[in-house]
C-alpha cells in the first residue's frame, strides 16, 4: 500500500467537483497539493480551505496546452517536489444531438476529455519513472466508459478511450518495475457542476439544429445539472473512496451499484459473440 503522507499530488479540474473530493482526501492524509483549473476563483477557494491541512499551490492551466502544462509541471516541481501522485481528473460532460455534431465539437471534446489525459500522462510519467519514487495515477473516465447508456457519442468515445488507455498502463511491466500503479475512476452520478461549466465552455451554435430542438436540449441541460445535485454522491464520498482505491491498488474505481446491471448485460454480449 502506497504512503501518501509527503508526497506530492497534481490533481487537474482541482478545484472543483470531483476533484476537489479527492484533494480533501489527500490533505487529510498529508500529500502535498498542486490544484489546476482553468477557474481561478475556484482555485483560491480551494486552497483557502485546504492551506491549513497541508502545503497548497494553485494553478490556472489550460490542459490542451502543451508546452504551458510542461512549464506548469516543472514550476510545481520546483515548490513543492516531484509529483507521484497523478490524477487527470479535468474533463466535460461533451453531449450533441447526432445531427448537431460538428468537427469543432469532436476537437473540443476529445481535446479535454482525451488528450488532456494523454498530456498529464505523457508530461509527468517519465519523470515519476526516472525519479524512481514509485506513485500512483488515476485517471477520470465514467460508467459511460464502461457501458453505452445514450449519454451521446462525443462523451461516450472520450470516456471509453479513456479507460482503455487506464488498463494498457497498468499491465505494463515498465510501470510495474517503476513502482506506478494505474486506477481508472468510474462514477456515475456525483453531485458537482459539470454540466453548467460544460454548457459554458462548449462551443456555440449550429446552423443546422432548430431553434425549437435548442431550446429542448437547453432544458434538458438544466434538469441534467438539477438531478446530478439531487441524486449524485457527495464529491468527499467519492474523494474517499478514489483514496481506498489508490491504497488497495484498484483498476476500476466505482462509485455505486447502478454500474452492475448494465455491465453484466454488456459481459453476456461479449461472451455470446465468441464463436463456438
Amino acid at each position: 500500500m502506497i504512503d501518501i503522507k509527503g508526497r506530492t499530488a497534481f490533481i487537474t479540474g482541482g478545484a472543483n467537483g470531483i476533484g476537489l473530493g479527492i484533494a480533501r482526501s489527500l490533505a487529510r492524509e498529508g500529500a502535498k497539493l498542486a490544484l489546476i483549473d482553468i477557474d481561478s476563483g475556484a482555485l483560491a477557494t480551494a486552497k483557502a480551505e485546504l492551506q491549513s491541512m497541508t502545503q497548497v499551490e494553485t494553478y490556472v492551466l489550460d490542459i490542451c496546452d502543451r508546452e504551458a502544462f510542461a512549464a506548469t509541471a516543472d514550476e510545481v516541481e520546483r515548490v513543492l517536489g516531484p509529483v507521484t501522485l497523478l490524477f487527470n481528473n479535468a474533463g466535460v460532460a461533451a453531449a450533441s444531438s447526432i445531427g448537431g455534431l460538428t468537427y469543432e465539437l469532436w476537437d473540443w471534446a476529445l481535446s479535454i476529455n482525451l488528450i488532456g489525459v494523454i498530456n498529464g500522462i505523457q508530461t509527468f510519467l517519465p519523470r515519476m519513472i526516472k525519479n524512481g519514487q514509485g506513485g500512483h495515477i488515476v485517471n477520470t473516465s465514467s460508467g459511460a466508459g464502461l457501458v453505452a447508456f445514450g449519454n451521446g457519442v462525443l462523451y461516450t468515445t472520450t470516456k471509453f478511450a479513456v479507460v482503455g488507455l487506464s488498463e494498457e498502463l497498468k499491465v505494463s511491466p515498465e510501470l510495474k518495475a517503476a513502482g506506478i500503479d494505474v486506477s481508472v475512476l468510474c462514477p456515475a452520478r456525483v453531485a458537482t457542476d459539470i454540466v453548467k461549466r460544460t454548457v459554458e465552455s462548449t462551443p456555440k451554435g449550429n446552423a443546422l439544429i432548430p431553434e425549437e430542438l435548442q431550446k429542448k436540449m437547453a432544458e434538458n441541460v438544466e434538469k441534467a445539472g438539477k438531478a446530478l445535485h439531487q441524486y449524485g454522491l457527495s464529491i468527499d464520498v467519492v474523494g474517499d473512496m478514489v483514496l481506498k482505491g489508490i491504497q488497495e491498488n484498484a483498476t476500476f474505481i466505482l462509485t455505486d451499484r447502478q454500474m452492475e446491471g448494465p455491465l453484466k448485460a454488456r459481459a453476456e454480449e461479449l461472451l455470446k459473440s465468441l464463436p463456438q
